[in-house]
């Protein structure tokens, strides 16, 4: 097959567990590129977070993508236009935070380039503006201060924690919005429909392409759905357990050049 797409999950995937991407595979992307592949930085991360990959990857040189908030916002990494942005249904934002009143979860959204959080602290609270490198503030009243649109909330917390609310959220919740897991310690809230396969699936045909053409490698439950979506699924050998059983192959792991051997083998031809 004819690869002429790469979705790319972030962390875990492809950077190392010292969120570095490697010379091997930033030679081997670039080089992609430079034959006319696309690649596409799929993260449930803020589009902030992703700028500094985007530009070390040479995105806005070659036409590639930032796909945002697990594909609740898409941008042309060259242009700078948003193709597409779905925003969280606010009249949900009270409901899931009473839902959480008696947990220890924190819960986390952003307004611009701003990580905004409730007053409850964890050992997961700041990861998020770590691993984004981005300014945060806590509120005290969290649902009056957040009035304007948001792409998702995320919530952080102990993982025993995050399955138990995120049992609680699906069974109550299911076709309003939608949570999974991005990592043990962080649940997703959602638009409904939103994901990264959903996402990939509207932006293919606006660029004349379609899934037979896409590889899609990621490591966690988030990245299912493109996963199952592309015409070859890649799960990371470091991911989850799950997320092999529906993947076409199983890469080496993310501190082991998985996705360079993938670009090299598939885009390549190496």
């Amino acid at each position: 097959m004819n690869y002429e797409i790469i979705a790319l999950d972030i962390d875990g995937t492809l950077t190392t567990t010292d969120k570095e991407i490697t010379p091997r595979t930033k030679k081997a992307l670039v080089e992609a590129q430079k034959l006319g592949k696309k690649v596409v930085l799929a993260s449930g991360r803020h589009n902030a977070g992703m700028k500094d990959i985007a530009e070390e990857l040479e995105l806005g040189k070659y036409g590639g993508y930032i796909m945002a908030f697990n594909g609740g916002k898409i941008i042309n990494a060259q242009t700078g236009e948003v193709i597409t942005t779905t925003y969280f249904p606010h009249e949900y934002i009270q409901p899931v935070y009473e839902c959480l009143k008696d947990s220890n979860i924190t819960v986390i959204t952003y307004e611009d380039d701003m990580i905004v959080m409730n007053e409850k602290v964890n050992d997961y609270t700041l990861v998020e503006a770590n691993i984004l490198k981005m300014d945060y503030k806590t509120v005290d009243n969290f649902t009056d201060y957040v009035s304007f649109d948001v792409n998702k909330l995320l919530l952080a917390g102990e993982p025993e924690e995050i399955d138990k609310y995120e049992k609680i959220l699906f069974e109550k919740y299911q076709g309003y919005f939608d949570v999974f897991k991005s990592c043990p310690y962080f649940l997703e809230v959602m638009p409904f429909g939103v994901n990264k396969g959903a996402s990939l699936s509207k932006m293919l045909p606006k660029i004349g392409l379609d899934s037979k053409q896409l590889i899609a490698c990621g490591d966690s439950y988030n990245d299912m759905t493109m996963i199952g979506y592309a015409g070859l699924g890649v799960c990371m050998a470091n991911g989850e357990k799950d997320v092999m059983k529906i993947a076409d192959v199983v890469a080496d792991s993310n501190d082991d050049d998985g996705v360079a051997k993938i670009v090299e083998k598939y885009l390549l031809g190496e």
